[in-house]
């Protein structure tokens, strides 16, 4: 073997017994949840996520209000008023970044107010992501641990239903039943998408349970007569909880993309309520003639799905154990000048 080759192997070694030593010296005496908790807060991709979720959210549900908080923004989603610049321009512009004017967004062909319009439409958005999370979560996660915590039968049965659940295609049987749905709000969205979408995480979860109800905690258990239920959510979904937090934030950025397309076609979010893809759709037509009413929404729609998807790569870092912080240009350096001292 070469001396370079002796060297690089010898720089690898150091940089990774390094980097482990000074992992397992970081989280000595902590405990899992810290740890996962310290590993997600260094991820610098889903921190710079979950700060620009955070201030769209707060900024979203702050200028519009939210039930009978009002909000902050002079103007409402659904007023009108008189155009101010030629066009419904906005008045909002980088030659004057500091000085947004009343119509930042600019307005449609009647006067309203796109910053509004995009503001009540991105709260409405968040909310019905959230619902569907929330309710894909729920479903998919009992659906999950009672296939692969009983087997035989059960399992059976809850899979074939899976089954049929994974083949109807989501956006045609998503338009139908946002069609039924459509003006009752998005909370109603949310739940009935919510109800489609738990497939994925439940096969997931009911692959993790059968590899966890074969580990010995589950057979002490047992033997000091836990009952099921408490074995399952108790001992078991703990155990669990990384594949099922990753892939439901991972469900939730694919989910607002569903909802904007369903209400792009005209199967989501119906007036007098407003989503972000009820506006692409309602907009279309002005791409080309006042494209700031069709650019705003799609922008935020893509902020969010990306924040969440960061968001989600940041917690499947921190619950996996196999990934490793690949070492800084100063500890490969470090490691060099080690090895080299070494050869000497």
């Amino acid at each position: 073997m070469s001396i370079d080759n002796k060297n690089k192997d010898a720089i690898d070694d150091l940089a990774e017994v390094g980097d482990n030593a000074i992992e397992s010296k970081e989280t000595e005496g902590l405990s899992q949840g810290k740890i996962v908790l310290r590993k997600f807060v260094r991820h610098k991709g889903a921190m710079a996520g979950l700060a620009v979720f955070i201030f769209v959210a707060i900024f979203a549900f702050t200028a519009q209000g939210f039930g009978p908080i009002p909000g902050w923004w002079i103007f409402n989603h659904t007023a009108s008023g008189p155009i101010v610049n030629p066009g419904g321009a906005p008045t909002w512009s980088l030659s004057n970044i500091f000085s947004p004017g009343e119509h930042p967004f600019g307005q449609d062909e009647i006067g309203r107010d796109n910053f509004a319009r995009v503001m009540k439409g991105t709260q409405i958005s968040i909310m019905v992501m959230l619902i569907i999370g929330v309710v894909s979560l729920i479903i998919g996660t009992i659906v999950g641990a009672l296939a692969g915590y009983y087997r035989g039968w059960v399992d059976s049965v809850l899979m074939r239903i899976t089954d049929g659940f994974i083949i109807l295609p989501t956006i045609v049987v998503g338009a139908i039943l946002g069609k039924l749905v459509s003006g009752t709000g998005g909370a109603l969205l949310g739940l009935v998408l919510g109800a489609i979408l738990w497939t994925g995480l439940a096969r997931l979860v009911r692959g993790d349970f059968l590899s966890l109800r074969e580990r010995e905690f589950v057979d002490s258990a047992k033997v000091a007569g836990a009952s099921d239920f408490r074995i399952m959510f108790k001992h078991m979904i703990p155990n669990a909880m990384g594949v099922i937090i990753v892939n439901t934030t991972l469900l939730m950025s694919q989910a607002i993309v569903l909802e904007a397309s369903l209400s792009f076609l005209g199967f989501g979010i119906a007036p007098p309520d407003i989503s972000l893809g009820q506006l692409i759709s309602e907009y279309q037509t002005s791409f080309a003639t006042r494209p700031w009413l069709f650019w705003w929404p799609g922008f935020f729609i893509i902020i969010i799905a990306l924040c969440v998807n960061f968001i989600g790569d940041g917690l499947r870092d921190a619950f996996d154990p196999r990934m490793k912080t690949i070492p800084s240009w100063r500890k490969m350096k470090k490691a060099e000048r080690m090895a080299k001292k070494g050869d000497k």
